[in-house]
């Protein structure tokens, strides 16, 4: 292989060709970032609520909040910050959640094709819906962009790489380690395990992947018999957790379509059996990635939903959810490892065209949501501290539907209960004492989850709650005093 033949110059040359086919594909693929005048995404109006907080501290209109220098967990923030600063809050964070959002795609669809051997034009519709999967909805957005980064990374350096693709792949490392540290990891966990691999003949090659989950195994059972962390395991039997349930969301009705998939997925591989039982039925591609998929379903199954290094440090939260995106990617790789089936193509699309119809439909009354949400705040004096205790529908996994307060706060009023500063995980943090933000990660927890009870040397508060039972999107708003606990009021007696 020569250097003009590395993965930078055939990823360049495929562009070329394709580049119409791409341009109508990505403007497809960011319409639900316009299609609201707001992003409704879990932790998303969180991050543009702390790009607000961040402008004030530059300007020094924040006491007690700072910015510290940090390395990691602060990418899409960065780009968030001097997006809205160019922008301003409306335009800026579609900009940056529309490139997020793209990157990941097409850091996806490099990965898939690479392993494939072939652009999985065919799965465009399913790489759509994980783009805009669990992991979006939830606004887990720095975690987000280092696994489409990882994903461009992983696909330079996939077969034979080149001088060039390795300097490619340290800036992507880079990139993908200011995101999140754990797409920095899976980046480097997969390129060591490959390298290992390619060294070990079959059947001994087995050892490796058994060795990895026997790990994974005792550390499970180190955690949950010996550790001194906090942590809580799924509630859900592992087997959920399949990569499927990335596409279930607001409601149960998602299920169908994972379920739908799931069908899809089986006729195909038993179509492939019996229409190749002559000949060789599966590349060595498809194996490749079955194991990848296996061991990851079966690394994350042993892996705690929650874990906390002590009783005053933040959660490490939903983190057998947020990394079933992995299992997905490589159940993708699965997928266009078979031949192209115009049946299957045609039934993941519709299968799209559900999920993206849901969304909308979701998303539209979560924006009727943060309408009330802002009518409620725009009428606070400047400096109002807050306190939202929204909780989202029985039936839904997406959590952090009260931050959606924050972002209605912007310009307003201040999220007392604001959990980044006070997680030491991002990089605005706050002082003790500080009168806009809550100083402890825990109390911070206990107010969002309205277990808080206000003491008499608490800055005055105002809760926001929802205060129709036939319809969660209206809110209302209350003054609480000391021994108040946050939350909704408790119903008063007829008596």
């Amino acid at each position: 292989m020569t250097e003009k033949n590395n993965a930078l110059s055939r990823g360049l040359r495929f562009v070329r060709t394709y580049i119409f086919l791409m341009s109508s594909i990505s403007a497809a693929v960011i319409i639900p970032c316009l299609w609201h005048p707001h992003i409704e995404a879990g932790d998303l109006p969180s991050h543009t609520f702390n790009a607000w907080l961040a402008t004030l501290v530059q300007q020094g209109r924040a006491p007690g909040l700072y910015l510290a220098p940090q390395w990691y967990n602060i990418l899409f923030d960065l780009l968030l910050l001097y997006s809205v600063k160019l922008f301003g809050f409306a335009a800026g964070p579609k900009m940056v959640v529309a490139i997020s959002v793209l990157t990941f795609f097409w850091g996806v669809f490099s990965l898939i094709a690479t392993v494939s051997e072939r652009p999985p034009w065919f799965l465009t519709p399913c790489i759509a819906m994980l783009a805009y999967g669990y992991t979006f909805n939830m606004g887990f957005f720095n975690y987000y962009l280092s696994m489409g980064l990882a994903c461009f990374g992983l696909a330079i350096l996939w077969k034979q790489p080149q001088r060039s693709d390795w300097l490619a792949a340290v800036l992507i490392f880079s990139l993908a380690t200011l995101a999140h540290p754990i797409g920095q990891l899976w980046f480097a966990g997969t390129l060591a395990y490959l390298a290992i691999r390619k060294k070990i003949r079959w059947p001994w090659r087995l050892i490796l992947p058994a060795a990895i989950i026997a790990i994974f195994f005792a550390a499970h059972w180190y955690l949950e018999n010996w550790s001194d962390f906090e942590f809580s395991w799924p509630e859900r039997p592992f087997y959920v957790f399949n990569g499927l349930d990335q596409l279930v969301l607001y409601s149960a009705r998602y299920r169908f379509v994972a379920y739908a998939l799931l069908a899809i997925s089986i006729f195909w591989l038993v179509s492939e059996y019996f229409q190749r039982r002559e000949a060789p039925i599966f590349s060595n591609a498809f194996f490749l990635s079955v194991e990848l998929y296996l061991l990851a379903f079966c690394v994350t199954s042993l892996l705690p939903q929650n874990l906390r290094g002590g009783p005053y440090s933040a959660w490490i939260g939903l983190l057998v959810s947020r990394l079933t995106i992995i299992s997905a990617i490589f159940a993708l790789c699965v997928l266009s490892s078979l031949r192209p089936s115009k049946p299957a193509a045609v039934a993941t699309f519709a299968c799209s065209l559900l999920f993206f119809t849901l969304l909308y439909r979701d998303t539209a009354t979560l924006n009727r949501l943060e309408v009330h949400a802002e009518s409620l705040t725009s009428a606070l004096p400047f400096g109002t501290r807050v306190i939202p205790t929204l909780a989202s529908p029985a039936d839904s996994r997406i959590q952090f539907v009260h931050h959606i307060v924050d972002r209605a706060c912007i310009g307003h009023c201040f999220t007392y209960s604001n959990y980044e500063p006070s997680s030491g995980q991002f990089h605005v943090h706050v002082n003790s004492g500080s009168p806009l933000i809550a100083y402890t990660a825990p109390d911070a927890q206990e107010m969002e989850a309205g277990n808080y009870i206000v003491r008499a040397s608490d800055p005055p508060f105002v809760d926001i709650y929802q205060c129709d039972p036939t319809d969660f999107t209206v809110l209302c708003a209350r003054t609480l005093t000391p021994g108040e606990k946050t939350g909704p009021p408790e119903p008063t007696s007829n008596k």
